[in-house]
Parts: structure tokens; C-alpha cells; sequence
């Protein structure tokens, strides 16, 4: 098959390296609109910690929510969920536009680095960020807060579809983010999408040139239809 031929990966590892490499979100979003997949931007509120953050990998969604007492035995799905990841995963976690939960933080981190995660998108708020900075870890927020996620909310489900900044995520999908925002491939789609960005890539790369040496953007999009 085509798709076959054009495919130059062999595994998400290297997958992933090239995308962090050779991609960004907004190539990525466009060819996810023209795959017909038009809602795979999450809110803008959810920001890199670092402008220069790029993440890429597997999703592995988490649903955390609030909660108004001290449970018997803190932390048991949140300890599950971050002891579950997988190389290549991002945690991507959605606190339902909570203001009280601050899920993640650097033992998080951490603990989700050792496992070989790629990092962390949280539609909600972290701790600990000089350490993290520190460490490298790509992470994505809406929020700094210092306050422990005990008695103020929960993990109640995890590797479960969610819907995180306004966008479904299933378990396997593939989230990129840098600092234009963070997009979701569906895993469905994900080789057509990917392989379109790459082509995009390259005629962004021939636009440019060309305009660089003074010819209009009329002719450009006349001739190469991108802009």
C-alpha cells in the first residue's frame, strides 16, 4: 500500500523523536482540518511551563475531580495511574476546570520520567515548578497553585476516554504540544495525519524561499495552495 510505503518510522520511539524534530502544533492542526477532524485543539488556557516545551506521545488520559474530605487511604488511583505509564506516554489530565486540585508536582514527575513517560497535560493546576523546570520534564498547564491535592480532589478514573481542555482523548492517541497549544491525533487517523503534516512541512519550506526572494503571496498560494 502507499500509506505502507511512505511510512519511515518503526516504532513510536522513533516516531515520536522526528514529530518533536520535524513538526509543530499548527502543522499538525491543519492537517488534522483537512483529515476532517477540526476540534483537536485543546482550550487555549493550557499552556507549556516553558516556552520552548515540546511533548509528544501516547496519551494516557486521567479524570481527577474534587472532593471535600479526607479519604481513609489518600492517593490510591493517582498512585495507580502515574505507576501505570508506559514508555512514550503522556499523562494528560482533566480536573474538569477545577480551581481547588493541584494533581501533579514533582514527585509526579519524577516517578512518570523513571517509567520513560514523555511528560504531562494538565487541564488543571501543578506544583513544584522550579523542580520540574529543573528536571526537564515537558509539562503543560492551566495554573500554579502550592496546595496538596489531599481532601481536595481525586483520581477516579484513569486510561479511560476523557474529555480534557474541551477535546475527547482516548487512551493511545497521540497528544503533541509546544507553544502554540496541543492538538490530539486520534489514533484512527494518525499515519494520514501525520504523513500530510510532513508533506505541509516541506511545501511551507518551498513557500518560504520563495518569498524570501520576492514573489507575492498571491503567487505563492497560486501555485502551492498554503499559507
Amino acid at each position: 500500500m502507499e500509506t505502507e510505503e511512505k511510512r519511515v518510522w518503526e516504532n513510536d520511539s522513533e516516531l515520536f523523536e522526528m514529530m518533536e524534530d520535524q513538526l509543530y502544533a499548527a502543522v499538525i492542526s491543519d492537517a488534522l482540518d483537512a483529515a476532517g477532524f477540526r476540534e483537536q485543539v485543546l482550550r487555549h488556557t493550557i499552556r507549556p511551563l516553558l516556552p520552548e516545551t515540546v511533548v509528544v506521545g501516547r496519551a494516557m488520559p486521567v479524570l481527577c475531580l474534587d472532593v471535600y474530605e479526607i479519604p481513609d487511604e489518600p492517593y490510591q488511583q493517582e498512585i495507580a495511574a502515574v505507576d501505570s505509564l508506559k514508555q512514550n506516554d503522556v499523562i494528560i489530565c482533566s480536573t474538569n476546570g477545577s480551581t481547588r486540585i493541584c494533581f501533579w508536582g514533582e514527585l509526579l514527575s519524577t516517578a512518570a520520567q523513571a517509567r520513560g513517560a514523555r511528560g504531562a497535560v494538565i487541564d488543571g493546576f501543578i506544583r513544584d515548578i522550579r523542580k520540574i523546570v529543573a528536571m526537564r520534564f515537558p509539562i503543560f498547564t492551566t495554573g500554579l497553585s502550592p496546595v496538596d491535592s489531599n481532601g481536595r480532589g481525586e483520581v477516579v478514573a484513569y486510561n479511560v476516554p476523557i474529555e480534557c481542555g474541551g477535546v475527547t482523548v482516548n487512551p493511545g492517541d497521540i497528544v503533541f504540544g509546544d507553544a502554540d497549544g496541543v492538538v490530539i491525533i486520534p489514533q484512527s487517523v494518525e499515519q494520514q495525519v501525520i504523513e500530510a503534516a510532513l508533506e505541509k512541512v516541506q511545501g511551507e519550506n518551498q513557500t518560504r524561499d520563495a518569498l524570501r526572494e520576492g514573489a507575492t503571496l498571491r503567487e505563492i498560494y497560486d501555485k502551492y495552495g498554503i499559507l
